[in-house]
């Protein structure tokens, strides 16, 4: 997502409001919930499997997220 304004636009209250709702959407739990871990012949959808693996600078051989859309 990409939001570009003036700064002569946009009031201290509404850029508050744009992060809170920026780190909403990112959380940790909104992920988990939209994503599944492929390991092998399994699929996972339990949280801390998904965020550990998801933490990794790159994902381990036969480990895929998958996106429920």
């Amino acid at each position: 997502m990409l939001i570009l304004f003036h700064r002569d636009c946009i009031t201290e209250k509404d850029s508050e409001y744009l992060r809170f709702l920026l780190l909403t959407i990112g959380s940790p739990e909104q992920f988990c919930n939209a994503f599944e871990l492929l390991n092998r012949n399994r699929i996972t959808s339990q949280k801390k499997k998904i965020v550990k693996e998801a933490c990794r600078r790159q994902l381990r051989p036969f480990r895929f997220l998958i996106n429920k859309n």
